[in-house]
């Protein structure tokens, strides 16, 4: 603890809601505008207000930390009012150790010793460090960058740097935390933006002169294309990571890559149909240049996004492959087995390990976490398993209902999990496992409908329904956002573009893929274009 300034009024405060201190809100301008080089305005305000920035222990406590003179900023420090032993001691500490260094870059080993042995040591706090800075004494060349070791030759930090150290120890109440007033005013955005049910755009759109607050029109909800290529049900369809194609796959057995121009229209690029059976799973190579699809129960194939070719076939004698997801390297693909099993396979084909047992069912999602650890997959019909292929250790994703498909959000902490209930799960995976939210009012009783997350920070969550709608929720809150209709079928699956969080796919049992955008008022009319897809307007 530490005592605050002594000044007359410092119970005084603004504002309507009667929290907001007069001496604390001077104090933390003043110190914006010194610290935006404003230093006549801030000793202006100071002047004028009666409020010092600082009180004058503390301003003599600086400037001797600037002059490097330690020894009197060590008896200073004992009279600015700190009653909290241990950070006293840890400030002592921090002096001490930069004049330690400084006499070591002005090659005075035998004044170092000294500090270490009479100064230092006594304090009785930091041992390990105090070990460190020994071996600074026995081999004077090890010396220490910014005064952390173990990065080869070493400069001693700034003064400034060290005075930034101590503001961080000290109370507030005695020193005013660096940029105060800037931290505040971003905590103040924070707390729009998490308000704002509708934000989708860069943050540098903001202004500080009025409440942020986004409209219904940053979220996509204008149909601009319609891709009409297959000629059946299409059951998938994922954007690449950087955004530049979108897959999609269908009951007609193919599989079509499309490309998503730089005005944003999207034009066929490929069409796949090496497959027998209708395809249900895709998934794209980490660096985008490969694509594995999966026909239901058949194969898994693996495409070369540049030339069209099928590069290689993955297939078990006997049995089926239901799903199919990349190693974080690239160098593996990891499929979901007809008899409940996952098998590894390197790029060769060649099987590197297979775990048997419960590890997935048929119809099933694959995940892998970005780090390559966790394989995640349905191992029963209410139970994820995010299993560690490395260490064989497990975390359970327990459901009271039937799950109907998953997927991993890009930073891995979040499984977005629905259900045959027509509700959609959010879990926390990191650490202990725990459902966070809910999201209800699509419609689910018959066939796989799949969502995802999506726009900008992956604030939303969008999802197919038997209805013919996509349905679009804010994830924080779990509201319902928006639907989107124009489908005249199930929509079975939902992608949202990475790149662009103005862009969304979704595919239907009607044959056809819709790609939405913002509903601007004076959308452009472009005619039908020769690939199947109608352009409706470009990049949103």
């Amino acid at each position: 603890m530490a005592r605050p300034l002594d000044l007359q009024g410092d119970d005084e405060v603004v504002g309507t809601k009667g929290v907001v201190k007069k001496v604390e809100f001077v104090r933390i301008i003043t110190e914006a505008l010194y610290s935006l080089g404003y230093n006549k305005a801030g000793a202006h305000l100071e002047e004028e207000s009666g409020i010092p920035l600082h009180s004058s222990g503390i301003n003599l406590f600086m400037q001797q930390i600037r002059d490097g003179k330690w020894d009197e900023s060590l008896t200073t420090l004992k009279k600015i009012g700190l009653v909290d032993e241990k950070i006293v001691k840890l400030a002592s500490f921090v002096i001490l150790e930069q004049k330690f260094f400084e006499l070591l870059d002005k090659e005075k080993v035998l004044d170092a010793l000294q500090t270490l042995r009479t100064e230092i040591s006594p304090l009785s706090i930091e041992n390990n460090r105090v070990h460190q800075l020994s071996s600074f004494i026995i081999s004077p060349s090890q010396q220490v960058l910014s005064g952390v070791s173990g990065q080869g030759i070493v400069r001693v930090k700034s003064r400034t740097k060290l005075l930034e150290e101590l503001q961080r120890l000290l109370p507030p109440t005695v020193m005013i935390p660096e940029k105060r007033l800037v931290h505040l005013v971003q905590q103040a955005l924070d707390l729009q933006l998490d308000a704002c049910r509708f934000h989708n755009s860069v943050v540098g759109e903001m202004s500080l002169l009025t409440d942020h607050k986004c409209g219904r029109d940053h979220i996509p909800s204008q149909t601009v294309q319609i891709l009409q290529e297959h000629s059946d049900e299409v059951w998938f369809l994922q954007f690449s990571h950087n955004g530049n194609y979108l897959a999609s796959s269908s009951a007609d057995c193919s599989v079509i890559i499309w490309e998503v121009k730089l005005d944003g229209c999207v034009f066929l690029k490929h069409l796949f149909s090496g497959h027998q059976k209708p395809v249900s799973y895709i998934s794209w190579s980490p660096d985008d240049h490969q694509l594995l699809t999966c026909g239901v129960e058949e194969v898994v194939r693996q495409w070369d996004v540049k030339s069209g070719e099928c590069i290689r076939i993955y297939e078990k004698n006997g049995l089926g492959l239901i799903s199919c997801g990349w190693a974080p390297d690239g160098k593996r693909i990891f499929c979901g087995v007809t008899d409940k099993s996952i098998s590894m396979w390197d790029l060769e084909g060649k099987e590197l390990e297979c775990w048997k047992g419960n590890r997935t069912i048929r119809m099933s999602d694959l995940g892998i976490t970005s780090d390559g650890k966790h394989v995640v997959s349905v191992c029963k019909e209410n139970t994820i398993v995010l299993f560690e292929w490395e260490s064989r250790t497990e975390k359970v994703i327990q459901e009271d209902q039937a799950i109907t498909s998953f997927v991993l959000s890009m930073d891995n902490k979040y499984v977005l999990v629905s259900l045959c209930n027509q509700e959609i799960h959010l879990w926390d995976v990191q650490g202990t496992v725990k459902l966070i939210s809910k999201y209800k009012g699509h419609k689910r009783s018959r066939f796989v409908v799949r969502s995802c997350f999506g726009g900008l920070d992956q604030a939303f969550v969008a999802s197919g329904s038997e209805d013919s709608q996509v349905y679009i929720w804010h994830r924080g809150s779990g509201e319902l956002v928006g639907t989107l209709a124009g489908h005249s079928g199930t929509v079975n699956c939902v992608s949202w573009n990475p790149a662009n969080p103005h862009m969304l796919a979704s595919a239907s049992d009607d044959r056809s893929i819709r790609i939405w955008g913002l509903n601007r008022v004076n959308m452009k009319q472009h005619g039908t274009v020769t690939n199947g897809a109608s352009c409706c307007n470009g990049r949103s």
